[in-house]
């Protein structure tokens, strides 16, 4: 934006008493909103990008939280799938811990090879074509959501653990209230988020730390307490695997052995969440992010495994009403002094915690569902953000398909893991395959076989995982989550054929305009600077293309020769797919400038005096009042004008697919007493 035009932005702001009774600060609505959701950022700030973003141990709080959450029902889901072989357990914690390892180091990996973020459904686009980044971007899509399902759901599990199952409040059993609870949680973190992400994870970060702190005592407590027994837990566990070769047989030991491996995939859900989140960490992304991911992979290979070796060593069978973590908690520390407490302390850090964990499907959900929207898979306003800088709109989506998940399957977390699973290990795989291709094409590199081992291992792994969890648990809740993917792939290609169907026709309508775009410059003595007295035509444009030359022509043809100036009016919109790093308003301002610039330049070519008024902003409809106002009153004699897309046949999801700024506009220029005229650009169904 330039100097002269900045300050007719700020100050119609303040000095327009014309706008609409709902649209005023003074509100009831407004101040409600403020209070709750905070006031709106001031995206002017150089330094915003830089306070908003998140140090390494701020992104392990905000999204490391769901990796590390997940041991709170992985393990235990793998261990009760052991049965009476709990010997197994040694096993299996060694092969959780090198799988955590392995796909740690391979999304590493992938953050050095996509700096700028996407995780899986920019991977999969980019490497396997962008069909295939669709099925991934939707598998994410479902995953996301499920992680706010899941975390609740667990989370009110470990917390309604410390109460007794007897109890009532005025006569009513304690366990019903549980899903309400639940469902407020998820209320709460929704509008929680909605402020901001840094505020969420600041709000959240002392339940973090409280839940290292007291699993490292529990589990330090629970292993070396048991050192002395050490010999006796190996020489039963010899003796176990010697019992299961004579019962199970080796092969069938093995198959108990991946079968257990495998429906504790949950434990592993999360780890991808730092490669989407990149966008919101400090500069420099990539060292930002691999020093989260590495937080991530040690905190949750040490208690992963650590429990499962301490269910081992302590012997813990499941009990009603009670988390395997749970009961663990209380042999361990029963007799301690202060015990009692120790153990409340426990099982509220990892009930809390599991709140926390839901961050990371409202921090990363919006964001691949505005990747999405940006490339015309999503409406897109899906793209947009608010006043706050959040994606507000996919935060809204993804806190209401939450709570349709958590009233669906009555906060049920066995058959919520298994759902949620199915997508998380489809993503990874399609992650790993695209990664494994793209190694093995890049033979120049020196670290090319090492990379193709591990994206081979990885994706071996992944795939094993999401094969083994489908088939076993698809009557469990496996059918419900490849039916909802699939209804999501198929409503992603059915609007991007909209999307695709609509360009086409503005390209045949650019060929048309072709030739007026290129006309030589008219001789004329006429001043080029527009004068106040005389009639101005308002264009408001978005970009330089066939919607606003279109536009422009029309006025041109209907008013032959009435006004005698054009005053282009653009807004730059602040949306996730351009406020990616510091300097990203500078640089939307600078091409919203050469956009305006275009249409100036165009204008004065047919000898019509021309200038352009800009603003930047995240709500198109009240900058362009602001810029509209301040206008009428520099040019008292103006007409505004906009373009708006008109269809052969409506129907009810062009509504969705496509914005009604210039209706919305119209309105609230016409209550301050402006006029404004919408042209339409025809356009068959699509």
């Amino acid at each position: 934006m330039s100097g002269d035009t900045a300050p007719p932005v700020r100050d119609c702001a303040s000095s327009t008493p014309e706008t609409l009774p709902e649209t005023q600060e003074t509100s009831l609505r407004s101040r409600l909103r403020r209070i709750v959701i905070g006031p709106p950022r001031d995206f002017r700030d150089d330094s915003l990008f830089h306070r908003l973003s998140l140090i390494p141990f701020l992104a392990w709080v905000g999204l490391g939280a769901d990796g590390l959450s997940s041991s709170s029902y992985g393990p235990e889901e793998a261990y009760r799938t052991l049965g009476d072989h709990t010997y197994l357990a040694v096993v299996l914690a060694l092969m959780v811990s090198l799988t955590i390892l392995v796909i740690s180091a391979a999304y590493t990996r992938i953050i050095e090879q996509f700096p700028h973020g996407g995780g899986g459904y920019v991977v999969a686009t980019k490497l396997l074509g962008r069909h295939v980044g669709v099925i991934s971007g939707c598998a994410l899509l479902v995953d996301y959501m499920l992680t706010i399902t899941v975390s609740i759901s667990a989370a009110g599990d470990a917390l309604f653990s410390l109460l007794p199952a007897q109890m009532t409040v005025l006569g009513i059993p304690i366990t019903s209230f549980k899903l309400a609870i639940e469902a407020l949680l998820i209320v709460g973190l929704t509008t929680l988020n909605i402020r901001g992400v840094r505020e969420s994870v600041l709000v959240l970060m002392p339940v973090f730390v409280l839940f290292l702190v007291t699993h490292a005592i529990l589990l330090g407590a629970g292993f070396f307490s048991h050192v002395r027994e050490l010999p006796a837990v190996a020489s039963s566990v010899s003796t176990g695997f010697r019992t299961g070769m004579g019962t199970l047989g080796l092969g069938g030991m093995l198959l108990l052995l991946v079968h257990a491996y495998s429906l504790g995939g949950g434990t592993y859900t999360g780890l991808e969440a730092v490669s989407n989140g990149l966008p919101i960490m400090r500069e420099p992304h990539v060292r930002t992010g691999k020093r989260t991911m590495l937080y991530m992979s040690i905190s949750l290979a040490c208690t992963a495994s650590g429990l499962l070796l301490c269910y081992l060593l302590w012997r813990v069978q499941p009990e009603a009403h009670k988390t395997l973590n749970a009961v663990l908690a209380e042999q361990c520390a029963g007799n301690w002094p202060g015990g009692r407490l120790f153990i409340i302390l426990t099982l509220l850090a990892e009930g809390t915690l599991l709140v926390v964990a839901a961050q990371a499907g409202f921090l990363d959900g919006p964001r691949v569902l505005a990747n999405m929207a940006v490339d015309s898979w999503a409406p897109r306003r899906f793209a947009a953000l608010s006043d706050r800088l959040t994606t507000q709109n996919g935060i809204l989506l993804m806190g209401l398909a939450s709570l349709v998940a958590l009233f669906y399957t009555r906060g049920n977390v066995r058959h919520l893991v298994v759902m949620y699973s199915i997508n998380v290990f489809l993503t990874f795989s399609l992650s790993m395959l695209g990664m494994l291709r793209w190694w093995s094409t890049d033979r120049k590199n020196p670290v090319w076989r090492r990379r193709v081992c591990l994206f081979g291992i990885g994706f071996c792994l992944c795939a094993t995982i999401l094969v083994i969890t489908a088939m076993e648990k698809f009557t469990e809740g496996g059918w419900l989550t490849l039916v909802v993917t699939s209804a999501f792939v198929a409503l992603c290609f059915l609007i991007h054929r909209h999307y695709e169907k609509l360009t086409r026709q503005f390209k045949q309508l650019d060929e048309h305009l072709r030739v007026f775009t290129q006309i030589q410059p008219v001789q004329t003595d006429a001043p080029l600077t527009p004068d106040p007295e005389k009639p101005a035509a308002v264009v408001l444009v978005s970009s330089y293309s066939t919607f606003g030359i279109h536009t422009m022509l029309n006025i041109h043809r209907s008013f032959q020769g009435h006004y005698k100036n054009y005053i282009f009016i653009g807004v730059g919109v602040i949306d996730s797919g351009g406020f990616k790093g510091e300097g990203a308003v500078d640089a939307l301002r600078d091409s919203t400038q050469r956009m305006l610039d275009q249409y100036v330049d165009l204008a004065r070519r047919i000898g019509v005096p021309a200038s352009s008024r800009m603003g930047i902003g995240t709500e198109v409809v009240s900058e362009a009042e602001k810029l509209c106002l301040a206008t009428a009153r520099e040019f008292p004699r103006s007409t505004f004008f906009s373009g708006q897309v008109l269809f052969q046949k409506e129907t009810w999801y062009q509504r969705i697919l496509h914005n009604q700024t210039a209706f919305a506009l119209q309105k609230r220029l016409h209550w301050a007493g402006q006029t404004m005229v919408i042209l339409p650009i025809r356009v068959r169904s699509a």
